[in-house]
């Protein structure tokens, strides 16, 4: 099964469309993302990322409703520690 989760774009590194990169926040985590398929997003928009590829925008709300329900699965899973 493949995931995307929504990141917050913090920096861009190269707007550049075929090398375009920027750092995306993921819950306080930051890494450099590509963002090819993105070029248009700007500082504070979300992103769906997959394997470190930016694939689509993402409204704010959906994006935080989408973290919310990540973290409470995270939260109410079965896992000893």
């Amino acid at each position: 099964m493949c995931l995307g989760v929504p990141g917050r774009v913090v920096r861009w590194i190269n707007r550049e469309s075929n090398f375009a990169k920027a750092e995306v926040e993921f819950s306080g985590v930051r890494r450099e993302i590509h963002m090819a398929c993105v070029t248009d997003a700007n500082l504070g928009d979300y992103v769906i990322v997959h394997a470190g590829i930016a694939i689509c925008l993402v409204d704010e709300v959906e994006a935080e409703q989408t973290l919310a329900e990540l973290k409470s699965l995270g939260e109410n899973s079965d896992e000893t520690p």
